[in-house]
């Protein structure tokens, strides 16, 4: 335990709030009860919670005035901040993209024109790598419609399916300017309780992608088995009554647990049971 409580910026709204909240409290963090709370103490982690928005996230973290946060890597480069990127955590996926009409089909014919984004850091740095000078006009929310309103030549936004974009006439091209996700950040990583706070996360985050199995197997199909369950280091087996068998325990990844299962009965596994993995450590 700290003297001075941990200073934890938080997303108060948006698509990283709900699931950044989630994480804390599966992490066995205090949770904000009332909405419209913007702090809540957790004097029993040495703790304290900010509720912010997540564009002012890196501001606050990167002044030090907040310890660590959650944010946007998107948000992270598009600001001018000392914060770092501590660690990815799994979630709020998002690609950006340049699009424009069809005439444009590299990132290099963007000299000289508008590109319009609400990310003007992240963008202009991107055009800049590339020694592309474009004129980068700043929009707060959607852009899909700047060109067919004349403010702009092209645009560079987030992308899914692109859709929204055909639906304005806008055709993606060139490279991929930035995969984002949620991520930890801080100006002061080495500061005690960031290093818990990042261990914790990443053992939700792992908890969510992995299950336990557990089954019974004859002992002498046990390193078949191990191929096909392999665990992190190794799996673990234990004696049954019956000498001829064996229980045994692995980890293994969410997505494939039925696959596994079907491997592992045509094996001669029996009694396969899959239970989840609330928080872990590895």
């Amino acid at each position: 335990m700290t003297d001075q409580p941990l200073r934890i910026a938080v997303p108060n709204k948006g698509t990283l709030s709900d699931t950044a909240v989630e994480m804390l409290v599966e992490a066995g963090y205090a949770g904000r009860r009332d909405l419209r709370a913007l702090t809540v103490p957790d004097p029993r982690n040495s703790a304290e919670f900010f509720y912010l928005r997540p564009r002012d996230i890196a501001t606050y973290v990167g002044s030090g005035a907040l310890d660590v946060g959650i944010t946007g890597r998107d948000l992270l480069l598009d600001s001018t901040t000392s914060a770092t990127e501590i660690e990815p955590l799994g979630f709020g996926h998002s690609t950006f993209r340049f699009a424009g009409p069809k005439p444009l089909q590299d990132v290099h014919a963007l000299e000289g024109l508008r590109v319009a984004t609400s990310y003007p850091g992240l963008v202009g740095n991107f055009l800049a790598s590339l020694g592309v000078s474009a004129s980068i006009v700043s929009l707060d929310g959607a852009v899909e419609s700047a060109v067919r309103l004349g403010v702009a030549d092209a645009v560079a936004d987030v992308v899914s399916t692109g859709a929204t974009l055909r639906a304005q006439g806008l055709e993606i091209f060139g490279p991929v300017i930035l995969e984002s996700e949620a991520v930890l950040i801080s100006a002061k990583p080495d500061l005690p309780g960031i290093e818990t706070l990042r261990r914790r996360l990443h053992g939700v985050w792992v908890a969510k992608q992995y299950v336990l199995m557990d089954y019974d197997l004859p002992q002498a199909l046990i390193d078949e088995a191990s191929f096909i369950t392999p665990g992190l280091e190794s799996p673990t087996v234990s004696p049954l009554r019956d000498p001829a068998w064996v229980a045994v325990r692995a980890m293994v990844p969410r997505n494939d647990a039925n696959l596994v299962m079907d491997q592992l009965y045509g094996l001669g596994a029996r009694a396969i049971l899959v239970s989840a993995i609330h928080a872990a450590r590895i």
